[in-house]
This record gives structure tokens, sequence and C-alpha cells, in this order.
């Protein structure tokens, strides 16, 4: 039964992290359940991929946090929520939020927030700054790790009366199936990144900044080059460095540095991350500072690929330790060596049973069907 529900997300911009994609799949959810759905956002790649038949785009510079845009823009929403009778105004990052803020207050609309990350809040002002999310109705977190972070740290903030929920962020298990993809395009990507798959594939994913834990990540490498007295594998690092050249010099060194030259790939960008995944032999998550949920360890393991990930933040809700992947020691080289060392060893009947567990435990848990329906759930209750 349709409640006639219009739903609004306002995201800065539509790219390809998780919260982006989340608020794509639920944008193009609601329209199968007869509920109308709009985004409202400055602009981003994803944007090419909507269906504008089922939603419907407006275009604002919601990625600005200057104090005057933040004004013009709950002007601008209140415009569109009254034009359009919007029923729920979903907020997806901070200075957004605060447009939605005021707009719902106004307009007596329902808000509801997805609290993405841990966000950093070394001053007052800061921590005042992101209190707007644990200011709406309906307050989701991606995760039980970032639940805990809400109620420890912004509990002057919050309304006990206010609903918070954890909705676990989901991946398309379709499209991270291993079955999927063809032989003849995974030789063309062996291609790209000039690796003969004479050896196994280890890859690290994720953008060049220093907590997703790259040197971390090559320091352990040359331990377990060192143990092995050899280069028994390739080494992908996989991610934009975003401007940060600085950084990208100081690995490039220290590959170098331990005559890792060879062994080591360092890729740009890849366009179809499944692919990524079902060419290499062993996933690693290196963040040395809490992930809010860890897209990369559930996509490995809906890849049927073993996962090794750091022992925080989310990736201890999404592995599961010695069945899943492995979690190391956060920080510590010698401790990440040991498990890609272990996996190493293990033989091919243990391998194919740790990805057959690590898919199941997606499907289960983590697809995005589960993520879209219970946050719809959660929409339907706030209303009622």
């Amino acid at each position: 039964m349709s409640l006639n529900l219009k739903v609004l997300q306002v995201i800065p911009k539509l790219g390809y992290g998780g919260a982006e994609t989340g608020c794509y799949d639920i944008a193009h959810y609601l329209p199968e359940n007869n509920c109308e759905s709009f985004i409202v956002t400055s602009g981003g790649e994803l944007l090419k991929f909507i269906d504008k038949k089922k939603v419907k785009v407006i275009k604002l510079p919601v990625n600005s946090k200057n104090p005057l845009l933040i004004l013009f823009n709950s002007l601008a929403l209140i415009w569109i929520i009254l034009y359009n009778n919007i029923s729920i105004v979903h907020a997806r990052s901070r200075a957004p939020a605060w447009s939605c803020y005021l707009a719902t207050i106004l307009t007596g609309r329902k808000f509801v927030t997805t609290f993405h990350g841990t966000y950093n809040f070394e001053s007052k002002l800061k921590k005042f700054y992101n209190s707007v999310m644990v200011r709406s109705d309906l307050i989701i977190a991606g995760s039980n790790f970032i639940f805990s972070h809400i109620k420890e740290n912004y509990s002057k903030y919050f309304d006990v009366n206010k609903r918070l929920r954890v909705i676990f962020r989901g991946i398309n298990v379709d499209y991270f199936d291993p079955t999927t993809k063809l032989e003849n395009d995974e030789k063309k990507l062996l291609k790209q990144w000039e690796i003969e798959k004479d050896k196994k594939i280890i890859l690290l994913p994720g953008r060049l900044t220093s907590w997703k834990g790259q040197e971390l990540f090559i320091e352990a490498i040359n331990l377990v080059n060192i143990e092995l007295g050899y280069e028994a594998f390739y080494v992908v690092i996989l991610g934009s460095d975003q401007g940060r050249d600085l950084y990208k010099k100081k690995l490039t060194r220290l590959t170098e540095q331990f005559r890792m030259n060879n062994q080591v790939r360092f890729i740009d960008h890849c366009k179809d991350m499944a692919l990524a995944y079902k060419i290499s032999d062993i996933i690693v998550s290196a963040s040395t500072e809490p992930e809010a949920f860890g897209r990369v360890a559930v996509e490995a393991q809906s890849m049927e690929k073993p996962i090794i990930a750091s022992n925080i933040g989310g990736s201890n809700e999404t592995v599961i330790d010695e069945k899943t992947g492995f979690l190391f020691e956060t920080g510590n080289a010698k401790s990440l060596s040991q498990k890609i060392l272990k996996l190493l060893y293990l033989d091919e009947t243990s391998l194919k049973l740790i990805g057959t567990e690590g898919r199941k435990n997606i499907i289960q848990k983590f697809n995005v069907e589960k993520m879209c329906f219970s946050t719809y759930s959660e929409y339907k209750k706030i209303i009622n």
C-alpha cells in the first residue's frame, strides 16, 4: 500500500563514494514502491546513470560550506519542498544538512540524516557544526561503530525522543559477483596493469591518503619478502592521489628503498572495481583510522576474495575473523605481514571456503536490497 511518500535526498556531489552510491540506490528503489524520488546535488559523475524518468534531479550549490550559500540553499529547499509537497528530506552531509534543517523547521516536514563518518571535532565550534547530523527526526548510523560514536560524542545535542537506527550500507551483490566477469576482460585489465598472471596479486584499493595505510602496507610487504626470501606476488596499490603529490612521492620512494619497483604497481583508477577484485588473490584494507563502514572489505567478500582488514571501525562488523577474512592489529606492519603470509600458505580448498563464506555473509547482511528496504521502512515509521 502506498503512503504517497515524496522523498528528497540532499547530497553535496554524486560521486562513487559510499554515501553517494547509497543515495543513488535509494533514489531508484523508492519509485518501485510507489514513492516519488528527488535528489538535490551540485553535480557528479554518477548523475549520468540516474534514470530521469524515475528520479527528479535539481542542481544547487549544496557542496559549499559558505554560510551565505547554506542560507541560500535553505531558501531554495523551502521552495522545492512546498512546490513538490515533499514529505521527507534526507541529508547525507553536514553543510547541506544545515540547509535542510532550517528548511524542514520552517516547512514542518520530517528530517532524516545519515551519519556517514566520525568527522573531525577538535574544537567546540566544529563539534557544533557536526551536531546538525543528530538534530533530525531519524538519525541513521551506517554501522554499530558509528552508532556508539554518536552516543558517546553527541549526547549533548541528541534528543532521546528522536529515532537512532543502525542501517548497514549495502552493495549491489549482482554487480560484485565473480561469475559475471569475462575471462577476456580479465586479460585486458592484467595487460593494462602490466602484469603477467604467473604470480598471485595482492590488491590495496583506496584513495592515496595517509590514513588509508598505504605506507604501512608497503612496509608489511617488505617484511613478507624478507620472510619468503623472494618476491612471490605482485602488489597493486589502486587509488588516486587527488592532488596529494607529496604523499605519492613518499610512497614511491619507500617502494624504491625496499627495492620493490618491479613488484609494485601504482594504478590511479579502475572503472570496473569488481573486475579488479576478480583478478586479485588477496585484498587488503590497511586503514589506520576507523572506517565508518569499509566498502572494500564488503566488496571483496562479495567477490569471494579473502580480505585482510584493520581491527578497528566497521571492519569488525563486516569481516568474520578467521572465517571470511582476517583482522590484523591496526598500525602494526608486522601483524599485517603475518596475516598475508598466513593466506599465502593456505591451500586452494581453504581459500575457496573463505570466499564462499564471505559472499554468503554479504548477501545475508550487507546487500543493497536490505539497506533500501530498511531505510524505506524507517521512512514509513516516522511519517506514521
